[in-house]
């Protein structure tokens, strides 16, 4: 058994992945409020989470090692493609970069911040005159921003699955629910009718399929 060039411990790519994803995230999201502030924490610990297995030290591919190397006798577990568990437990052959999981990540990943990004710009113009952000990705669905980040998550996941990212997953949905719940409770105490003619038009999560609602 041969194993690549050293996989772990590069904990100068654990800052550098961090940093760079957490920038990015933070120049699209800009949070200001303190709610903003916990969202954009939330997801920042994912990401510092899933890089340090990737590049640090890998905790799950350490707590599974005996059931890897029992189920699947030919595994290197200490080489880096041995850290793509889904393409190993589905029986993927070849360099998982280039599998479909892989393809379907980057899709995820790219949709995510774009989505991200024009979701940011309608809101920050419509906070500047005070009125709803009901144009671009908000004439689809009322939290853009929180979508996005889910399917950043869920991109993350598709790449790199770790025991810790995948129990702090659904604690992020949760979260990013019960914050959506509070922002329109203050939208609708602030904007009153038309914010429940916009609830009532515009779905909070999934877009509907026949397009765009009228949101006058």
């Amino acid at each position: 058994m041969t194993h690549d060039a050293p996989a772990y411990g590069l904990w100068f790519l654990v800052l550098l992945n961090s940093a760079i994803f957490i920038m990015f995230a933070f120049s699209f999201f800009k949070p200001n409020t303190a709610r903003d502030w916990r969202s954009f924490g939330a997801f920042s610990a994912f990401v510092v989470a899933l890089f340090v297995e990737m590049y640090g030290f890998p905790l799950t591919i350490y707590l599974l090692s005996g059931w890897l190397q029992t189920k699947y006798p030919g595994l290197d577990v200490l080489s880096h493609n041995s850290g793509h568990l889904w393409s190993t437990l589905l029986g993927e052959k070849g360099d998982p970069h280039f599998g479909p999981l892989h393809i379907a990540s980057y899709v995820l990943l790219a949709s995510g911040f774009m989505l991200l990004s024009a979701a940011w710009n309608v809101l920050y113009h419509a906070q500047r005159l005070h009125t709803l952000a009901t144009t671009g990705p908000y004439a689809r669905i009322r939290h853009p921003q929180y979508v996005a980040f889910v399917m950043i998550l869920l991109g993350f996941l598709l790449q790199w699955p770790t025991l810790l990212t995948l129990l702090m997953f659904p604690v992020l949905l949760l979260m990013y629910g019960r914050l959506a719940v509070t922002e329109e409770r203050e939208m609708r105490a602030q904007f009153g009718e038309a914010f429940e003619h916009y609830a009532r038009n515009t779905p909070r999560f999934f877009p509907r399929l026949s397009g765009p609602s009228a949101v006058s």
